[in-house]
């Protein structure tokens, strides 16, 4: 049983705007969106597309986040619109904004476009009938300004209760609010089932959880210490444990450490990929996309990894394999040519959905080392090409200068150049 006295009490509000996508869309069409039926999707020339969110009515028909725009009742009452996510981004900063109205800056943390953490410092927010008030009041303003609905987890203990206050309680509440302590540990956190309802644990975490007899957070929090961290580790497994049992030490007011630094590119494809020729055109483009991003930061690397996700046709899963080359680099083919290696020796012709390319083991730019096999002055006037090729693409575009390849039905560069994090703009 744990101490719960010898750990610090932090008052937190975790808050969500519910059905953010498709409220947004929804209000500015002048519309409620727990009345209309609106479904946000991709791309609506797309009939594979996925839905990215819908209004409260849509999903009692059952149509919810993931599911397919063919899947989509042909109704005149629905209304199918295209993601705006420059209107959501812009929405989200305003609405962070609105916040620093009633909380410092410092006491934000925004984890996502649509949820946010807020430290409560001040006295007077302190213990729960202080923290609802406050939330109310948050609540309130945000749908007078906004027109939208804000849900808040609310705990006087830790961020992950008010996280999973949220999650678990509130957005099933019509006042859309719940507050939980430590006195809610056995009560309410240990019923918790399946497990991935939990937050930090996933589907594949869930599995192997339940294939070691493991069904609810009061099941983990018995388990034991030791069995934990001998199957996850010491660092994962005490995170499991400490968190069935309500416990979380983080703090917003912490930077996070900063972890070895890598540059890496991942995609979804539109289509199922078959065969090297079409692949390679891709991961071509994702190379360059790649040294891209690390000549921005004046780094070379070492290590290049590969990465192919399956399709559903193959039944899922696929391979990540890495390769460190002799003299650390971010020219594009150097990473193209490490990456071909790598695919044709692990793949064996799957249809493949997803990729992902990316640079590792990284130094300075100004730290390279001659070799003796190679002409230093083409080495030189290549490394000068790539630089001056990102100067081009940042003043032009990023389509200012692309390979042949790019415009094969293999390339996707020239689409993805119109959309903002992965949709249209």
């Amino acid at each position: 049983m744990f101490n719960y006295e010898a750990f610090p009490k932090q008052s937190y509000l975790c808050c969500d705007l519910k059905s953010f996508y498709a409220s947004v869309a929804a209000v500015k069409r002048g519309l409620h969106p727990f009345v209309c039926k609106l479904a946000v999707v991709g791309d609506t020339k797309r009939n594979g597309s996925v839905v990215l969110a819908s209004t409260p009515k849509l999903k009692e028909m059952g149509i919810k986040t993931g599911s397919r725009l063919y899947q989509i009742p042909k109704d005149p009452d629905i209304i199918v619109v295209n993601a705006e996510m420059e209107e959501f981004l812009k929405i989200s900063t305003e609405i962070t904004l609105h916040m620093e109205q009633y909380v410092p800056p410092e006491d934000i943390f925004v984890y996502s476009i649509d949820e946010a953490f807020i430290k409560l410092t001040s006295k007077r927010h302190q213990g729960e009938e202080n923290q609802r008030e406050f939330a109310e009041m948050l609540q309130r303003s945000i749908k007078d300004c906004f027109g939208l609905t804000l849900a808040v987890g609310s705990s006087s203990c830790n961020m992950f209760l008010s996280k999973v206050a949220l999650d678990i309680e509130a957005k099933k509440r019509e006042d859309h609010f719940a507050h939980w302590d430590y006195k809610d540990v056995e009560t309410k956190l240990w019923s918790i089932q399946p497990l991935s309802e939990l937050w930090g644990i996933g589907g594949r975490m869930e599995k192997t959880l339940m294939n070691m007899g493991i069904r609810t957070v009061g099941q983990l929090a018995n388990a034991g210490l030791e069995r934990l961290e001998f199957r996850f580790g010491n660092v994962i497994g005490q995170q499991l444990y400490q968190h069935a049992w309500g416990i979380d030490v983080s703090d917003i007011h912490k930077p996070a450490k900063v972890k070895s630094k890598s540059y890496s590119v991942g995609q979804i494809l539109l289509r199922d990929y078959v065969g090297e020729e079409e692949l390679m055109t891709v991961i071509l483009e994702m190379c360059e996309e790649v040294v891209r991003r690390a000549r921005a930061n004046q780094a070379v690397g070492r290590t290049i990894s590969l990465g192919l996700g399956y399709s559903r046709n193959e039944g899922g899963g696929g391979f990540s394999r890495q390769l460190t080359i002799a003299a650390p680099t971010n020219h594009t083919l150097d990473i193209y040519e490490a990456c071909k290696k790598l695919l044709r020796k692990h793949y064996r012709g799957e249809t493949v959905r997803q990729v992902y390319v990316s640079l590792s083991k990284v130094t300075p730019d100004t730290e390279r080392q001659l070799s003796l096999f190679e002409d230093e002055e083409k080495v030189t006037k290549k490394r000068e090409l790539g630089y001056v090729m990102d100067a081009i693409r940042q003043k032009y575009g990023s389509t200012a200068i692309l390979r042949a390849s790019s415009y094969t039905k293999g390339g996707t560069t020239r689409h993805r150049s119109k959309l903002i994090a992965g949709h249209k703009k």
